[in-house]
């Protein structure tokens, strides 16, 4: 039994330096089994491997996207802040100094009152003020505490808020906060974080810690693991993917159709042509227009060259109504499959046919494979205004696709 993808209608079982790294890689049977050397091994290699000549086209400078503000619920939590303040007048800093007072005489802290400051917060200083309520009023109530209302997400939106990655890893992965990020909630949030900024090692880490504690993986913990690993670009992390896939296999876990086409881009890069063709058997959303450009570059790197005339042909061919949006395939896969085709002459001349037809429908677009795999769905557009406006997003690190292409 497979692990069944979102879109087959299963549910499911569930600018700052790069922070410190910690005993995360040590933890890495968590993830692969055996020994932590698989996740050392990816976080070295990843770290030290010489970026290949040219990118998977002009994706270098565009924003990339995993979870969107649907998942986050950033503008939810600036709203609060907004009412907050309002409510107690603006009184900010009388509002700091009673909590200090309360902290030098080791006063009860009140669940309102670390609600209350953590939606008051705007500096780093406010956060290290932060941080010490947190660890007072954890020491006070303990775990039970937590069942009525859980802090862990209002303490990393506000870390992503203000773009303060190094806290949020510290108190995450501190075994005196044992609980108080019960949630997978707010290990997504930080691994998001981690991963706009280029911090992928960073955030394997924290996907371990995860595992560690015993937070249920659900689809968008699966979307953000398979995406770190894509990021990685490693045979060790590719092996985590796998691992990883197999886990949720094994427990019937959802998993996002876009976490598996990241799986498909993984092997690609790693040559593991075989794995990525068990990956696209998994899809089970094939009008999906990533899938497609996905698929069209499987079979040409298997060598099946009838079979992608076959795949582009039945695309042009297909009688869609006006109104339903037709597939589309990345001008930069065609280019690569005419590259290909050159070796047969009457294939490339069946090729040329389905170019200037799929040119003339409009269905030919510039968005480079790394477009499309970090494109948000459009059920997630709406919600996503908010995530450009604050620019959440990354710049890509010198992709591989340019040799993955023409191999």
């Amino acid at each position: 039994m497979a692990p069944r993808p979102e879109e087959a209608g299963g549910g499911a079982g569930g600018a700052a330096s790069a922070p410190p790294r910690g005993p995360g890689r040590e933890m890495a049977a968590v993830l692969v089994g055996g020994s932590g050397r698989a996740v050392r091994e990816a976080v070295r290699r990843s770290a030290v491997r010489s970026p290949a000549s040219g990118c998977w086209g002009c994706a270098s400078a565009g924003k990339r996207y995993l979870l969107t503000e649907e998942d986050i619920k950033l503008q939810e939590f600036q709203q609060m802040k907004v009412a907050i303040r309002n409510q107690l007048h603006s009184n900010k800093d009388q509002y700091f100094k009673n909590i200090k007072e309360k902290l030098k005489k080791n006063g009860i802290i009140l669940k309102n009152e670390l609600k209350n400051l953590l939606h008051l917060c705007q500096t780093s200083s406010d956060v290290e003020l932060a941080r010490k309520v947190i660890y007072r009023y954890h020491e006070q109530n303990g775990i039970t505490a937590l069942h009525n209302f859980k802090f862990g997400p209002l303490f990393m939106r506000l870390c992503y808020e203000l773009d303060l990655e190094r806290p949020a890893v510290e108190l995450i992965k501190d075994q005196n906060l044992h609980g108080f990020f019960s949630d997978s909630t707010s290990f997504h949030i930080l691994m998001t974080m981690l991963f706009k900024k280029g911090h992928f090692e960073s955030a394997l880490e924290v996907l371990v810690e995860m595992k560690k504690q015993g937070i249920p993986f659900n689809k968008e913990t699966y979307l953000l693991a398979v995406a770190i690993c894509y990021k990685l670009d490693s045979p060790e992390s590719s092996k985590i993917t796998v691992r990883l896939l197999e886990e949720a296999q094994l427990k019937g876990d959802t998993v996002p159709l876009r976490a598996y086409c990241f799986a498909v881009a993984t092997a690609l890069k790693q040559n593991d042509v075989a794995q990525a063709k068990f990956y696209c058997s998994q899809i089970m959303r094939t009008e999906n227009k990533l899938y497609n450009n996905l698929k069209v570059l499987v079979q040409l790197r298997s060598g099946l060259l009838k079979e992608v005339i076959n795949t582009l042909e039945a695309a042009v061919e297909v009688d869609i109504p006006p109104f339903v949006k037709r597939t589309e395939f990345s001008e930069q896969v065609l280019t690569a499959v005419r590259e290909k085709m050159e070796e047969n002459p009457d294939l490339s001349v069946k090729l040329g046919n389905i170019y200037t037809r799929l040119q003339t429908s409009g269905r030919i677009t510039m968005c480079t494979l790394e477009d499309m795999l970090f494109q948000i769905p459009s059920s997630k557009k709406t919600t996503a205004k908010l995530l450009n406006q604050k620019q959440l997003g990354y710049q890509s690190a010198n992709p591989l696709w340019s040799n993955l292409l023409l191999e």
